[in-house]
This record gives structure tokens, C-alpha cells and sequence, in this order.
């Protein structure tokens, strides 16, 4: 079953994240009275919360805000987009969505709340809301901020005392694990974690006619806007462009305006550069010659007494020559090109790529592509205006922000939708051998989400989230947006088996060449209780196997045996007897052949992704969660099984099955145990 999903503005409570499980409340109400200022344990005023990759290039001092100013304020007036500079760490990304998040007052009020500030109840704590993957977290921080000679060195206003920027720009620090974790983004990134909205991406030369519109209706409806230019090497990061304008740098655009301008209507876009100054010196700018010819009441209205404040406006025309990336979060996936305003039901799902089961691929490695996680999407009702479904599909990765200090970056990530089999399991390799995709995302990127907008017939259909290499470990977020209710549903989730009775064994006078030749090697080894032990059984079960060529293993282990045993000895007597071994030996040639098949090259080893299939074979099967732990604890670092991992695996898994099912009486899925049944079965197997 699909998760709920908090959309922005709900009113879901935002979850305590402090290690100590308190809440801000509740520290700075401890605070207050111990008559002590907040010092946060979880994100100390040390280097490690700054730097994780390089050394420290200065001598930072951690001061609180009465230490720079004589008068510290939360907020002076109303927080708004001027509050907001850059600092000395790369992450205008992130300053470019405050900026849009100052326009939207309700959505800052969650984001910042105001029951805080310097004058009453002061502690030196104060507290931020973010949305992580479908969760508002309440962020906790002290107000200690690194500066140098008492100057701030990262995020500030532009009133040396005002300090709501400063520490939300901390907070959100300790959220990815260092300052340093902030270096580079999308916009789209932190416009969601302020919201919790679903974005989309438009290139501006290839968008469609009405961007303008798209951009004007977005902005009345509150959605927060972005905008870039593109960069072909890191040598033009940042730099500056004769016209004004910074490159592979992030602005927010905070205003969409039409002005009567020589008897015709000229589209102007507003736009903020984080850094607070540098703006564009072209047409429409703030003291050039355009203004001269509109309406002075409007031009006031507009301009607003502009200065080099580092916002200016240009013409929509200028904007799409210069800019190429534009980016919306909407607090929902209201079409940006219709008029109406719609609900949209809203599915969830969490996951992960694990290596060696679940990490299959994008569509070009069709061997492992097939193992990727799948989920069913059943679109019955169409739109009310159509005969089609709208659906938006969002794909996040978790995480990886604040995973960078351990060397792991962004995933390459995308997604496709096929009309899905009749089948209610997971869909195999064949399947997507022979049958199109019906639509996809664009492309691969390495964003942290991937979205796209769908319109398709009423159906049942099949999607696929994938990294572009197999191999490549993620965990990841799915949220699937529909104007009507969306019947969805993970593949792959049922536990079963089924588990024929063993055959009753031939009697002596009916014995096989091939049993009889077993008889006289199990005789020679058997002792006068005519039954061998484990440590036999070895020795016995690679002689034998030794001799058949097409198997190539370097030998059973002696737990390998154990398991055998456990299975097969009925009389519990910890050996086995020769009828309850040419029973196994029924099973071992079933489970030799299955091997075979999947072991294409003769290499003596199977693929791990192909687990799935052969244990189905076996008569079990397993979900993704357990097909990863068997790929974790069985497939070695190419990813493939040998004879004897995979028959020690196959074995477990059916004492295990058996054990319960003869636990289970009733047939109802569930058993009772205390913990010596437990132990007793668990260190049996």
C-alpha cells in the first residue's frame, strides 16, 4: 500500500529531530531555567560543521548575534527578499529559494516560525520546519554563526541586525550535515523542502509559446520560481557577463508584470540576484531609458523606488535569450496552462536500488533492467474534461546531500511507464524485451528529483524507477499526482510458498542405477547406525558432484551440510539415513538444473539478479526486501552466486519455509512463539 503524503501547507506536525528526543520548547523552556544559553550538542561550533573536505582556509569565530550588534532582531519588519545576501559558501541555489519564499507569507510562516526572536523568551535557541521526503522536521540550532572580525562570513541581511537568514541558512546546514554539504544545487531542491510542492523544469528555448503565461499563473497561484544560465565548463561558473548577468548562478524571479509601452503591451520578468548587487544593465533595467515612456503611477507601482539591490526587471524576450532553465515548485501540480483549479489525490511510495538485486539499470542493460522495483498504477476515471488522466510523476532520491562526505554524490536517475501485463507479480526480462515504453521522463539526470507530467488513457500501467547504471545504490522517494484517485500498488510484495510433499522413496528392488551406486558410496560411509553426519555428508556429496563436469565449485561447505540435514532429517537424529537422503537427492537434481539454466557462461556462478526467478522456480516467493538481503549475504563483489552459496541459500530458505508453515495451523500467515522456540529454530536452520 502506497504511503500518505503531506502536501505543502498541511497541517501535519512538523516531527522532533534533536538527538535527545526533546522538543524546541522544551530546551529552551530548560534553558531559561538553568539561566544558560543554548549550546547544540547535534551541531557543535567547531570546524566539522563547516568543513568536511578541506581545512578550514580561516580563522572562523563562532559569535552570537549580541556579539555583533548592539541590538540583535529575528526580523526587522516583515522578512523579505532584501533580508537575504550571499556569503562566502556556494549556495546561492538555496538563497534564490528564500528569496521566492519570502513572497509567500503563510508558507514562510511554516518554514520560520515567529514564536521566536531576541527579546522575549530569549535562550540563544531558535528552531526552522523543512519537508524531507514527505515529512516536516523541526530543525533545531543555537544562534552561535561563524564570522570573521565580527563580520558574518556566510548568509546575512542586509541590516547588520537582523539574523533570520543567518540561521536559517545554519539550520538548514545541520539538516545536510555541514555548511559545506550546501556548496551547489537546484533551486527546485530547497523551494521543495520549504513547501513540500512538486516541481517542474522548463528550458527556455524549447518551452512552449505560453511560458510567459505558464510563469504569470504560476506566480499568482504562489508557487515559488527559479531561473539559471547555463554553463559549458566550470570555468564560467559565476562569471559575469557584460550585460550584467552571472553564469551557472542561481536567481529567484519574484515578479511577471505587462506594461503599456508605445501604444503595445511588453512582458517584464522580475528577477533577484542573491548576492544583493551585480544586475543586469540591459533594457527595462532600473535606471534605463524604457521607464521614461510608461505611465508614472505605474512605473512607481513596478519599480518600487528600485536600487542596486541586486533585482531588476528585463524584457521577457531579453530573459529568453539570456536565461535557459526555469523552474517551478507548486504547491500542487495544478496545470500551469489550463485556468482550473484542481484536487489532485496524491500516492507515495519509498524504495531502494540495492547492488546485486534491485540496482537493474535503465532500459539499455535489459539483463538487469527487469529487477528494478516496479509499481502498478490502475488509472480508471478520466479527467472531468477529458477522455484522458493527468498524472505528474515525481522521482527523489534520498539523502544524498548529506551523504556527500562519504564520497557518494547525486544518481543519474529517471523513470518509465508501460501498459502493465495481466500478471499481479513482478513483470520479467521478456516482457520489456518486447514492449515499449508509453512514456518516460525526458532524461537521466543527476538531480535529486525527476518529474514529469503525463496525459494517458484509462488503464493499468507499470512504472519502473531506475538509476542509468545498474550497480548503483539509492534510496528513493515516489510521489504520483492524479486528478482522479489512482489505484497503486508496489509489484513483487507476496511471501509464499509452495512446497510439494516429498515423493515417497523406490524401494531397494526399485532403485535406479544411479541410487544404487548412491547406496553402495552412502554404505561405505555410514557406520553401524547406517546413517552419515554432516561431516559425511561432505564428503560424500563432493565426491560425487565432483564428477559431474558441468558444475564447477571448489566444494559443500560443512554448513552447507548442516542445512541439508535440518531439512531432511525427520527423526530428528542429527544424521541421515539413506531413504531421507535419496529423497534430498531427488531435490538436489531439481535445484542442479536450475542452477544450470542460469548459469549461461559455465562459470560455476549465477547471477544474483536472477535470484528472483530461480528460487520462484524452486516453488518460493520472496519480496524485494528479502531479495536483497539474500543478495547482500550471498552474491559476492561481481554480483553473482556460486553452487554452494546458492545451495546453502535455497536450503535455509525452505527449512525456514517448512518450519513455519508447520507452525502456521491455522493457514492465516502469522505465528506465536516465546523466546526459546525462536532460538531453538533460528540457530537450527
Amino acid at each position: 500500500m502506497p504511503l500518505h503524503s503531506t502536501l505543502a501547507g498541511g497541517g501535519a506536525r512538523a516531527l522532533d529531530t534533536q538527538g535527545d528526543g526533546r522538543s524546541f520548547e522544551q530546551l529552551r523552556q530548560d534553558c531559561l531555567r538553568r539561566r544558560a544559553l543554548f549550546e547544540d550538542p547535534d551541531f557543535p561550533a567547531e570546524d566539522s560543521s563547516l568543513f568536511y573536505s578541506q581545512s578550514v582556509p580561516v580563522q572562523f569565530e563562532w559569535k552570537r548575534p549580541g556579539e555583533l550588534c548592539d541590538n540583535p532582531k529575528f526580523i526587522v519588519g516583515d522578512a523579505n527578499r532584501t533580508d537575504i545576501c550571499q556569503g562566502q559558501l556556494g549556495d546561492c541555489w538555496l538563497l534564490a529559494a528564500i528569496a521566492s519564499l519570502t513572497l509567500h507569507k503563510e508558507t514562510l510562516a511554516r518554514v520560520v516560525p515567529h514564536d521566536q526572536s531576541f527579546d522575549h523568551n530569549y535562550a540563544g535557541i531558535f528552531h526552522f520546519q523543512f519537508w524531507q521526503h514527505n515529512k516536516w522536521l523541526d530543525v533545531v540550532v543555537d544562534d552561535r554563526l561563524p564570522s570573521v572580525r565580527n563580520q558574518l562570513v556566510m548568509v546575512h541581511s542586509a541590516s547588520n541586525d537582523e539574523f533570520w537568514s543567518a540561521l536559517l541558512e545554519k539550520a538548514y546546514a545541520k539538516l545536510h550535515g555541514s555548511y559545506e554539504s550546501l556548496k551547489g544545487g537546484s533551486t527546485m531542491e530547497a523551494m521543495e523542502d520549504f513547501t513540500g510542492g512538486v516541481g517542474e523544469t522548463f528550458d527556455t528555448k524549447t518551452a512552449p509559446d505560453e511560458l510567459f503565461t505558464i510563469m504569470k499563473k504560476a506566480h499568482d497561484r504562489g508557487s515559488m520560481l527559479g531561473c539559471s544560465i547555463d554553463i559549458t565548463s566550470s570555468a564560467e561558473s559565476e562569471a559575469k557577463t557584460p550585460s550584467g548577468l552571472v553564469k551557472g548562478h542561481a536567481y529567484s524571479i519574484t515578479g511577471l508584470e505587462e506594461v503599456n509601452y508605445r501604444g503595445r503591451k511588453v512582458r517584464l520578468v522580475r528577477i533577484r540576484n542573491p548576492w544583493g548587487q551585480v544586475e543586469w544593465n540591459g533594457p527595462w533595467s532600473d535606471s534605463s531609458s524604457e521607464w521614461d515612456l510608461v505611465d508614472r503611477l505605474e512605473k512607481k507601482r513596478i519599480l518600487q523606488n528600485s536600487t542596486d539591490d541586486g533585482e531588476f526587471w528585463m524584457e521577457f524576450e531579453d530573459f529568453k535569450a539570456n536565461y535557459n532553465k526555469v523552474e517551478i515548485c507548486n504547491l500542487t501540480p495544478d496545470a500551469l496552462s489550463d485556468s482550473t483549479r484542481r484536487h489532485w489525490e496524491v500516492s507515495l511510495f519509498e524504495g531502494n536500488w540495492i547492488r546485486g538485486s534491485t540496482a537493474g539499470g535503465c532500459r539499455n542493460y535489459i539483463d538487469t533492467f527487469w529487477t528494478n522495483p516496479q509499481f502498478k498504477l490502475q488509472l480508471e476515471d478520466a479527467d472531468d474534461e477529458d477522455d484522458v488522466c493527468s498524472v505528474v510523476v515525481a522521482l527523489m532520491q534520498k539523502n544524498r546531500r548529506k551523504m556527500r562526505k562519504e564520497g557518494l554524490d547525486l544518481e543519474t536517475i529517471g523513470f518509465a511507464v508501460y501498459e502493465a501485463p495481466d500478471e499481479a507479480d513482478h513483470v520479467g526480462k521478456d516482457f520489456f524485451r518486447y514492449h515499449p515504453s508509453k512514456a518516460r521522463s525526458r532524461t537521466y539526470v543527476n538531480m535529486r528529483e525527476v518529474s514529469e507530467r503525463f496525459t494517458l488513457p484509462p488503464g493499468s500501467y507499470l512504472l519502473v524507477p531506475t538509476t542509468f547504471q545498474p550497480h548503483h545504490e539509492a534510496d528513493f522517494l515516489i510521489r504520483i499526482f492524479s486528478e482522479k484517485k489512482v489505484g497503486s500498488e508496489e509489484m513483487g510484495t507476496n511471501v509464499d510458498a509452495d512446497l510439494p510433499d516429498p515423493p515417497m522413496p523406490s524401494t531397494p528392488e526399485e532403485e535406479s542405477p544411479e541410487e544404487k551406486g548412491l547406496r553402495r558410496l552412502f554404505e561405505q560411509l555410514a557406520g553401524s547406525d547406517e546413517a552419515i553426519s554432516a561431516r559425511e555428508l561432505q564428503q560424500m556429496l563432493n565426491g560425487v558432484l565432483s564428477r559431474r563436469r558441468e558444475i564447477k565449485f571448489d566444494g559443500l561447505s560443512l554448513s552447507t551440510c548442516h542445512s541439508i540435514i535440518n531439512l531432511m532429517d525427520v527423526d530428528n537424529t542429527g544424521k541421515l539415513e539413506f531413504q531421507e537422503f535419496k529423497v534430498f537427492w531427488e531435490k538436489m537434481k531439481k535445484w542442479i538444473m536450475l542452477f544450470l539454466s542460469f548459469d549461461t557462461d559455465r562459470s560455476g556462478k549465477m547471477s544474483s539478479y536472477e535470484l528472483r526467478i530461480a528460487l520462484k522456480a524452486a516453488g518460493m516467493q520472496l519480496n524485494n526486501q528479502l531479495l536483497q538481503l539474500l543478495g547482500l549475504r550471498f552474491a559476492d563483489t561481481n554480483y553473482d552466486i556460486d553452487f554452494d552459496d546458492y545451495l546453502t541459500c535455497i536450503v535455509r530458505l525452505e527449512n525456514m519455509f517448512r518450519v513455519f508453515q508447520a507452525l502456521d495451523k491455522r493457514k492465516t500467515g502469522r505465528v506465536n512463539m516465546n523466546i526459546m522456540q525462536f532460538l531453538m529454530m533460528s540457530m537450527n536452520v
